[in-house]
């Protein structure tokens, strides 16, 4: 396999962030999210391997980075890094700090304060898939998961903050809130409307946290009637139809796994993504259509081989991930996670509603 390593200058800061902190950083290809984490993500994604139909909704893990100790500096890598790519015949090389080989400090307790988005003060980051970069144009959506927030060793302070946050939004009521989103309006876009607290940029019109925390239980549809470009209490239908249908396929395959897992995942997210490019997107459908027709159809006898490169230029209708499991764990004995499923049982009556379905 052929070794591909990546420098600190070829880093950039990644552009395709609905919500989260600062300082997440990608290759020059896009292909790769250098997320700066705690040790307890990358432990968790280390033990995602022994769940492997959970596995197939999160984005692939692909190793660690050890970053500069200096807070100032924290996005600063180490000057080669490494990881293996999904679907390439190329790997990156990880140096041999990766999570079996990184030297924690001693734990300092101090008291907890909000970092209210901005960058996390760690010398560890995880190397995962960017699961946007299939697509040519994507809009992205971040939707919070649970009522309850925060995680048994949160401190007063914290749970206190991230209660009062599910009280005054839909968190409380429906275990979900949007946390972010960013949507195609093409190159000619407009500045943002009072919905948005962020101009459009560069053909995409952003969505910040403020943005979701405006709705209600009743009103919460808009927010996902923008993200799929719908009028006001419409029924979707066309292309935005059947990109919704496949969501609502992905959220009941992703229900029925998690249904059957044993786990507590505080302050999870589903990450939406689909085709924001019309062009693409009908391609999409129809390599889509193509493909089905010819597992349906008659067998001719002749045999078709994929290769790798016809697997990374296929075009990609939608995306649905769980990710951001800073506060997740394993429950064994424990049953399963209500909090999570509460929202996302909630995100999937929203999304019915958008074609009409009570």
């Amino acid at each position: 396999m052929a070794q591909k390593s990546f420098r600190k200058s070829q880093l950039v800061a990644f552009n395709n962030v609905a919500a989260g902190h600062d300082g997440v950083l990608s290759d020059s290809s896009g292909a790769v999210v250098v997320k700066p984490c705690c040790q307890a993500e990358i432990d968790f994604y280390h033990s995602a391997a022994a769940h492997p139909h959970f596995a197939l909704y999160i984005p692939a893990f692909m190793g660690t980075l050890q970053l500069n100790s200096d807070p100032d500096v924290a996005a600063t890598l180490t000057p080669t890094v490494t990881a293996t790519l999904p679907n390439a015949d190329q790997a990156v090389e990880l140096p041999a700090t990766s999570a079996a080989a990184i030297s924690h400090a001693p734990i300092v307790e101090k008291a907890w304060a909000p970092s209210n988005g901005g960058k996390i003060t760690t010398d560890l980051a995880i190397v995962l898939e960017n699961v946007a970069a299939p697509f040519k144009k994507p809009n992205i959506l971040d939707v919070k998961l649970g009522a309850r927030l925060w995680d048994d060793n949160a401190p007063p302070a914290k749970r206190a903050k991230l209660d009062k946050v599910a009280e005054e939004t839909t968190s409380k009521p429906l275990g979900f809130r949007i946390a972010g989103m960013r949507t195609w309006q093409g190159e000619n876009a407009a500045t943002a409307d009072d919905n948005s607290s962020t101009p459009s940029k560069d053909g995409y019109k952003l969505y910040d946290k403020t943005y979701g925390r405006q709705f209600s239980a009743e009103t919460v549809r808009r927010g996902f009637e923008d993200f799929f470009l719908l009028e006001r209490d419409a029924v979707a239908k066309g292309p935005a139809r059947k990109v919704i249908n496949c969501f609502l396929d992905d959220l009941e395959a992703l229900k029925f796994v998690l249904e059957r897992e044993e786990s507590r995942m505080y302050s999870a997210s589903l990450l939406f993504v689909y085709e924001g490019s019309p062009d693409a997107l009908k391609n999409a459908f129809s390599t889509e259509m193509e493909e089905e027709t010819a597992t349906n159809g008659v067998d001719s006898g002749e045999t078709h081989e994929e290769s790798d490169e016809d697997e990374e230029q296929r075009a990609a209708v939608q995306a649905l991930k769980l990710i951001d499991f800073a506060h997740a764990q394993w429950a064994p004995g424990q049953g399963r996670d209500e909090n999570l499923l509460h929202g996302l049982g909630s995100v999937m009556r929203v999304l019915e509603g958008l074609l009409g379905s009570k």
